[in-house]
């Protein structure tokens, strides 16, 4: 019986036309408002603006580090490849990182290792 109740919203649902909107009052609705004249308001004072939030300073590997470049596209690959070089943050050809030397880095270049060129740094 729940079967045939299902069904039965399914096609009463399917045969409802959408509700359309009339466009034509609400251009109408804007030219009365334009055309309105603007009632005096009392002057406000405007609130002080804050300044904007500062960009945190980049932060540089403090042990060894290794710079990787993107030589290989991702167009084609599998996506886990192309997942791999954005955690990288290589997501363009010719890009270059300097991320520090970690295990994890280690095997994400591992992943991509035929998609970036691997530079030590001393």
């Amino acid at each position: 019986m729940a079967e045939e109740e299902k069904k039965e919203k399914k096609t009463t649902a399917a045969k409802k036309p959408a509700a359309k909107k009339p466009a034509a009052k609400k251009t109408a609705d804007k030219a009365e408002k334009k055309a309105a004249p603007k009632k005096e308001t009392t002057a406000k004072k405007a609130a002080p603006k804050k300044a904007a939030p500062k960009k945190a300073a980049v932060k540089k590997p403090a042990g060894k580090t290794v710079t990787i470049t993107q030589i290989g596209s991702p167009i084609g690959r599998q996506a886990y490849q192309r997942a791999t070089l954005v955690g990288l943050g290589l997501n363009k050809m010719h890009k270059t990182r300097t991320l520090e030397d970690t295990p994890a880095v280690r095997g994400m270049i591992r992943k991509v290792a035929h998609l970036v060129k691997v530079e030590e740094a001393a």
